[in-house]
């Protein structure tokens, strides 16, 4: 119909473009040329023939829609989309290992101050008849934490840009 014939059972191009998409031949022919595309299809061997094919149809359809870059403008933006999906992934991952190490130091923090309370405390009850009172369970349990806001009240003043939820989480 393009070719201002019309296609026999035996045209190179029945199996490739079907009756039912005339527009995917219509762009083929008007970007490479019929003959071109039949040159092509000799050259290769038949189970290459309809990658190619498709190849070319999806190559005139994007560079009738951009003359210019044609498909390269399709690709360059999806390489750039790509990179900054990477670019933030890299972010992601930089912001989540500043949370994990911040959970690492503040329960190591929490851990030595444990530590170093009990003994305090249990040196302090010892000298002073054994016996653990009511006022020993306030000072432990108030004395637990007080490293564990420091750190994360230091982490904030010095510029590490923490949000509230996470601060609010850690005190």
């Amino acid at each position: 119909k393009f070719l201002r014939r019309k296609c026999q059972p035996e045209c190179a191009f029945a199996p490739y473009f079907p009756p039912d998409q005339p527009q995917k031949f219509a762009n083929v022919h008007r970007i490479f040329g019929a003959s071109n595309v039949t040159k092509l299809l000799n050259d290769l061997h038949p189970h290459q023939r309809e990658d190619a094919v498709n190849s070319l149809a999806y190559e005139a359809e994007m560079r009738l829609r951009d003359p210019v870059y044609g498909c390269v403008g399709v690709i360059s933006l999806l390489q750039h989309q790509l990179r900054q999906l990477q670019m933030d992934l890299y972010c992601a991952k930089s912001e989540l290992s500043r949370y994990q190490n911040l959970s690492i130091t503040t329960n190591h923090g929490l851990i030595a101050s444990e530590s170093a309370a009990t003994a305090y405390h249990h040196h302090q009850n010892m000298s002073s008849g054994g016996s653990f009172g009511r006022d020993h369970h306030y000072h432990y349990h108030h004395h637990q934490f007080l490293p564990r806001e420091q750190q994360v009240m230091r982490g904030f003043d010095s510029g590490n840009n923490y949000d509230a939820s996470l601060l609010a989480m850690n005190i």
